[in-house]
């Protein structure tokens, strides 16, 4: 049994035929979901747990949280001589047993053994990142293997364990055997597109749209796709939202639709030439100019902000799997792109239009059997908030009437239950038929007037 960072060929020699008769014929690529099964049924992937249908994507896997984690004292990578287990008595401080729910604490570091092995042959790597869900509520992950240096990398050949690095720097998250914070995608051979193969692409399937659903003429390419931030609205002066920290309230990422998004996010406004000032340490969600879709025989991945760029990052969670904001057929012209974003050591002003992202574009091996959309539950497809599905919508109402400048005080975080105490109780007293209280409802909206 082949063990370790490398995996002994003549213990798999068909599978790495295989994939090398793959790579000669020009077919290397990102696998897609119907190569995910094989993976699954050869046991390239393996897990003494049963695997669920749901954690299959149209170009990547889900991950599962296993039995077995530790809060660690930092971060660290394994290395030639130690394995993760030969290190972590250096770096634990107390076990976590995950067969019952955990609460995980912001600002402290955990590593949580993953459901799923590995034992790839040579010829076929994966990466991983984190879920969509999981990045939008500021928490960062990212895999660990044994005997490589690399972050979110698996090499070819490797064969064992895998390890997620869990850190929320904004909310307690309870967590339990069996969630799923992050994703793998397997690749063979050479995926990356070229800037001409993006050009070439948007000419005949057009990949970028304005706000309007026009295809742009010109897309901006350069080593990728770029995107751009929007902070200019016709309607509101609404961009995104910023994270609330120091919250008590615990994040249950598995639940859909269920928090009250005032205790965990406040909006915010761009200025009146376009312009935004981030925050030092600050998290905010934002959209792009542009409305993006990706066609289903491509895959992208939204990397990381440069640091030459200026002081931020974005993207956390940056897999686009294919189809989305396509369609089933190219029915659906493009959908914006939810920015994550992390201001750091010195405020930093965003403007209008201001290039934010870009896009890698990989290719497939072959057409998925199916894509993003509702026939897999994607939460994501033609986003109207930017918010992680655990969040009910934002109200809009109050978005509407802070977005007017009269409304704008320093206050204004402390003032947002009001106005939804406000609302509830016209709500109920619509309900009832009952007139409500009229010393009730109008000084508290006319004291914030």
């Amino acid at each position: 049994m082949c063990s370790g960072a490398r995996a002994c060929e003549a213990c798999c020699p068909e599978r790495t035929l295989r994939l090398s008769e793959a790579n000669e014929a020009g077919r290397g690529g990102v696998l897609p979901r119907q190569s995910l099964k094989e993976l699954l049924a050869g046991e390239v992937i393996g897990s003494q747990w049963t695997f669920q249908d749901s954690q299959l994507q149209p170009a990547s896997l889900d991950l599962r949280l296993g039995e077995r984690g530790y809060r660690i004292r930092s971060s660290f990578l394994p290395d030639a001589r130690k394995s993760i287990t030969d290190k972590l008595p250096d770096f634990a401080m107390y076990d976590l047993d995950l067969r019952d729910p955990c609460i995980l604490e912001p600002n402290a570091t955990y590593l949580i053994e993953l459901m799923e092995t590995l034992r790839l042959p040579t010829g076929l790597r994966a990466r991983a990142n984190s879920r969509s869900s999981t990045g939008r509520v500021d928490v960062f992950t990212r895999v660990v293997v044994d005997g490589y240096s690399q972050f979110d990398e698996i090499p070819p050949g490797y064969a064992g364990p895998l390890y997620l690095e869990v850190f929320s720097r904004a909310h307690l998250l309870k967590l339990e055997r069996g969630m799923s914070l992050n994703q793998i995608r397997f690749f063979s051979g050479q995926a990356v597109c070229s800037d001409d193969e993006i050009r070439a692409l948007h000419e005949t399937t057009k990949l970028v749209f304005d706000e309007d659903g026009a295809p742009l003429r010109s897309p901006h390419v350069a080593e990728g796709l770029f995107l751009h931030v929007a902070l200019t609205n016709k309607d509101s002066d609404f961009v995104g939202f910023r994270v609330k920290t120091n919250t008590s309230s615990v994040l249950d990422l598995s639940r859909k639709n269920s928090y009250d998004p005032i205790g965990f996010w406040e909006p915010v406004f761009a200025e009146r030439n376009g312009r935004l000032i981030l925050e030092p340490g600050g998290f905010y969600l934002l959209f792009s100019r542009e409305k993006v879709r990706i066609p289903p025989s491509f895959a992208a991945e939204m990397m990381a902000y440069e640091p030459s760029f200026g002081e931020l990052r974005a993207h956390y969670a940056g897999f686009f799997d294919p189809g989305f904001g396509y369609g089933q057929g190219g029915e659906i012209a493009g959908t914006r792109a939810v920015l994550e974003v992390r201001c750091h050591d010195v405020p930093f002003a965003l403007e209008a239009g201001q290039p934010i992202c870009r896009l890698r574009f990989e290719r497939l091996t072959s057409t998925p059997d199916a894509v993003y959309g509702s026939e897999l539950g994607s939460a994501y497809q033609q986003q109207e908030s930017a918010l992680s599905k655990c969040f009910k919508p934002f109200p809009k109402r109050l978005i509407d009437l802070l977005s007017q400048r009269r409304w704008r005080t320093e206050g204004v975080t402390e003032q947002l239950p009001l106005f939804v105490e406000h609302d509830e109780r016209k709500k109920r007293t619509r309900r009832s038929g009952k007139p409500g209280a009229r010393g009730n409802t109008t000084p508290q909206s006319r004291s914030v007037i």
